[in-house]
């Protein structure tokens, strides 16, 4: 019988298979688009091994060694990484390329999946439980169903997230060496673990504070195509529009939601027509905050009553209020006649927040005989 090919090896006999890879470490294994599906290889050696582009549904893959492994563009739907009647033993997936490939359904439970590479894949309804994920990368991955449970998420870097998790909870966003802190989303055990560091803190107050516009209104049928269009619009000028939606509910209350975000703001634009809660909002801001405050009005409305004492006593911060006619005649000047004014005025009030405190002394009043 002539000898059988690496992928009839490994399909036939795992054991058989590890002492043929222990006995030839120097060898490439190239599986590229082999068919495993349904395949038992728990306790495989596949380290270093070339899998583009296979197909690995249902496979059986508790405790197999895949640091390293390429598996881009493979097929893991419904494949098994780790299995709780196996404690003793760890899948580990260290390093391993995920890239675009499809692991829907796919199981993990304690897998060390430190900086593994998961750009484009699609993890969908995929359970992460008690893995390790310390600086592994998810770059335009989809998300959805997935559930992502007691994780440790220390250096992981999340971008263009795609989906929604069905479930997240303690994420621990800390090394080993450090005690344990946990937070229950993916995106923001980034911001957290920055916040956990002093020196970096400023940095990122000041990159927010720079780009951070907040826009307050209300997302009625006819009033959100404005929001909308201010959201879209500041994205292209190279802001980050935050839209606050009073129509929503948040954990904590209004006023309480719109001071965090007028603070991390560079500028305030301000839907004053037919307001409903932003009466109390601009209340609760525009006293504490010395950041610029731009209030837009459709034609043919007229401001809430209280403004006035608004623009009043604060108009070194409080524009004139911009009147528009329509939602186009709005964006064709609000470079000139929101963004560029807001730009300035923030940053003569900075200067002015810069200055130090002004003193005079008795001794200037007395007369001179």
């Amino acid at each position: 019988m002539p000898d059988p090919t690496p992928l009839e090896l490994l399909k036939r006999d795992v054991g058989a298979w590890n002492r043929w890879r222990d006995n030839n470490p120097a060898l490439v294994v190239d599986l590229r688009g082999a068919d495993l599906a349904s395949a038992y290889l728990a306790h495989a050696n596949l380290a270093d091994a070339c899998l583009v582009g296979a197909n690995l549904t249902r496979a059986e893959l508790r405790g197999s060694n895949l640091d390293r492994a390429d598996l881009a563009g493979s097929i893991l739907c419904d494949a098994t990484f780790g299995d709780e009647s196996l404690p003793q033993v760890a899948t580990s997936c260290k390093s391993t390329r995920f890239n675009s490939a499809d692991l829907t359904g796919a199981d993990f439970f304690r897998v060390l999946c430190q900086s593994a590479d998961f750009t484009d894949a699609i993890l969908r309804r995929t359970s992460f439980k008690q893995v390790r994920l310390d600086e592994s990368r998810f770059l335009r991955t989809d998300w959805d169903g997935a559930t992502i449970l007691e994780c440790r998420v220390f250096g992981v870097s999340v971008w263009d997230m795609r989906g929604t998790p069905a479930a997240q909870s303690h994420l621990v966003v800390t090394p080993d060496s450090q005690p344990t802190v946990a937070v229950d989303d993916l995106e923001t055990a980034q911001v957290v673990y920055l916040l956990l560091n002093n020196e970096k803190v400023r940095n990122l107050f000041d990159a927010i504070g720079s780009k951070a516009v907040l826009i307050l209104g209300r997302f009625t049928e006819d009033r959100k195509d404005v929001l909308d269009a201010l959201h879209r619009a500041l994205r292209k000028l190279g802001f980050l529009p935050i839209v606050f939606d009073f129509e929503k509910s948040t954990q904590h209350d209004f006023t309480e939601t719109i001071k965090i975000l007028a603070g991390l703001s560079r500028f305030v634009i301000a839907d004053i027509t037919n307001p409903k809660s932003s009466p109390l909002e601009l209340q609760a801001t525009v006293p504490d905050y010395m950041i610029p405050f731009v209030p837009i009005l459709h034609e043919g409305e007229k401001p809430f009553s209280m403004f006035a004492d608004l623009q009043q006593k604060y108009r070194d911060w409080v524009f004139d209020v911009l009147v528009y006619d329509s939602t186009d005649g709005l964006l064709q000047v609000l470079d000139s006649a929101v963004v560029q004014p807001a730009i300035r005025r923030a940053d003569q009030l900075r200067e002015r927040k810069a200055e130090g405190v002004r003193m005079r002394h008795v001794r200037d009043y007395n007369r001179v005989e």
